[in-house]
């Protein structure tokens, strides 16, 4: 198995004839999907998607794919095929059409509706191009075929790209539910027509490389849903994705047969089972779905509440419930599902909200009590009877962290890829598909973007580094005027403190030091403010490291007259 080191450098031209596989996000981690194909000059992107943060990036909205490679390329791209609607794949379109807003987008028609619908927040109108499984497309030199997978989303669909350097396949996100909510399965068939025909690269989801078996049925679910139900005195309150249709559809179906009414609560929540309405994938029995404004004049026990914050997020609607900064306030004999999985580093904060409702009295069901949420992602056994149909030459590890990678590396190998042709790489890690054969040449930028409000790219991780001293060890402000000739105290210094647990009178012992340095400074005739800055920056620091064994960001501001 190959796999990319850190001395990696900038990969060479693309032979004539070959095939050039580039990820910019997904490998390594869970979210911000990427993959750009390179064939003759032209480019292909698959999927754009967006990561959520976690707790050590303070104040990010969204961690964005690395554009940079693309930006000189822009009128090479002959088109964004999209796997499906989650936002780890569609989230980041809109910040690629900013570079550039005619790319034009291929997906089915589910995945249209939600990234048009996001796109008209951003001001912009794409062209589109709809396809279903069993549709091929030229776009550009790709000739793509489209195949029905199986996921926690309907319309999801696998591609195969088919060039002279040979055919790839990207499964996207998939699993292979013998038993769907919708009845669209893995096109098995079709992955076997496309195996026969000679697969040289497959791109396979490894979300669940680690886990043995196979996934079970979501059918189970709902009838786990109905005893929650059926037991809830009060109201009941379900968090899921936005983009969940199959799950939000169980749920409906349950608040039905037992009588209860619907409200959905968040932007997104509304928005999307919106599209999935009118588009026919949610089925809504006439009277179910209320508006939120209306549950005031219906009883308690007919009450069933979807909104968002499955994950933790800090401003979805769950969180803000458990921590009494919502309109929807918990009671005692709520029940509130979290039906769905735990996204890896998102524990703690779901952790974190399961205390705060439980605190108010609600009854929490979630994936660890109860059997309220079943993964969109193949199964080590589901792999296996993947690749054995497929019979890859080369196989590529996509979706997941490094553990995951790893593990659908070997299980490639346990079905007869040969260890030389599975590619294990990361993102930025350039692969190359020539004369059948796949192999690492080089690496490109592709580090995370960060949004932040309206900002896009502006927070670096030094921003990151300074947000989390802030927050981690509080400032401290110290405040010095001298004479710009001689360098020598003429007012100050004057010290304030936040959030460093250290009391301000306390810095009365310190004020002496600063006055001795400043001074010795003066003698040797520095009077330079920088300089007279780091000095006082050095003084305190060391002060409140020897004294407290804290770091807090030092802020010295010496002013000249």
């Amino acid at each position: 198995m190959s796999h990319p080191h850190p001395e990696l450098g900038p990969p060479p031209p693309l032979p004539e004839g070959g095939l050039r596989v580039t990820p910019l996000g997904g490998l390594g981690e869970i979210g911000r999907n990427m993959t750009v194909f390179e064939y003759d000059g032209r480019l292909l992107i698959v999927d754009c998607g967006v990561l959520f943060p976690e707790e050590e990036q303070p104040g990010i909205d969204l961690i964005l794919p690395d554009f940079t490679v693309l930006r000189d390329r822009l009128d090479d791209i002959d088109g964004i095929v999209l796997t499906h609607g989650h936002e780890d794949h569609i989230g980041g379109v809109p910040y690629l059409l900013r570079e550039k807003a005619d790319i034009p987008l291929i997906g089915s028609k589910l995945t249209l509706a939600l990234i048009e619908a996001k796109l008209q927040e951003h001001r912009i109108r794409p062209y589109t191009l709809e396809v279903e499984e069993g549709h091929s497309e030229r776009i550009g030199p790709f000739d793509c075929e489209f195949v029905s997978v199986n996921h926690s989303i309907p319309d999801a669909l696998a591609v195969a790209i088919r060039t002279p350097a040979g055919m790839a396949v990207h499964t996207g996100d998939f699993k292979m539910d013998q038993l769907p909510l919708d009845g669209r399965l893995t096109d098995l068939r079709a992955f076997a027509r496309l195996g026969e025909e000679g697969i040289d690269l497959l791109l396979s989801d490894s979300t669940n490389a680690e886990v043995p078996g196979f996934v079970p049925p979501e059918r189970e679910i709902s009838g786990v849903l109905r005893q929650v139900f059926s037991s809830a005195q009060k109201r009941i309150i379900v968090a899921s994705f936005a983009s969940h249709v199959h799950r939000i559809q169980q749920i409906l179906d349950a608040a039905h047969e037992h009588g209860r009414r619907v409200a959905f609560v968040g932007r997104s929540m509304v928005r999307n089972m919106g599209i999935a309405r009118d588009l026919g994938y949610l089925k809504v029995p006439a009277g179910l779905v209320v508006d939120v404004k209306t549950l005031d004049d219906l009883p308690e026990d007919e009450i069933v509440l979807v909104c968002t914050g499955s994950q933790g997020e800090p401003m979805a609607a769950l969180s803000r419930m458990a921590n009494r900064d919502h309109q929807i306030r918990i009671v005692q004999g709520d029940t509130v599902i979290l039906a769905s999985s735990l996204i890896p580093g998102n524990e703690n904060a779901v952790y974190r909200v399961i205390n705060g409702l439980t605190r108010w009295g609600a009854n929490v069901v979630h994936k660890g009590n109860a059997k309220v949420h079943v993964s969109g992602h193949a199964s080590a056994g589901e792999l296996l009877y993947f690749y054995n149909i497929c019979q890859p030459r080369n196989l590529m590890p996509v979706h997941g962290e490094w553990r995951h990678l790893r593990a659908n590396a070997e299980l490639g190998a346990k079905t007869g890829v040969p260890h030389g042709n599975i590619v294990i790489a990361e993102d930025g890690v350039v692969v190359d598909l020539v004369e059948g054969k796949a192999k690492i040449v080089g690496k490109v930028q592709a580090g995370y973007v960060y949004v932040d409000g309206l900002s896009v790219g502006d927070v670096t991780e030094s921003s990151l580094k300074d947000r989390r001293i802030l927050g981690d060890e509080g400032i401290i402000s110290i405040f010095v005027v001298v004479d710009s000739t001689t360098g020598k105290i003429v007012g100050g210094p004057h010290i304030q403190s936040r959030g460093s647990g250290i009391d301000d009178e306390a810095f009365a012992a310190v004020m002496p030091k600063v006055d001795e340095a400043l001074a010795k400074s003066a003698q040797d005739g520095v009077a330079e403010a920088h300089q007279l800055q780091q000095l006082v920056r050095r003084t305190v620091g060391k002060w409140v490291s020897d004294t407290y064994r804290r770091r807090p960001m030092i802020l010295p501001v010496v002013v000249e007259v």
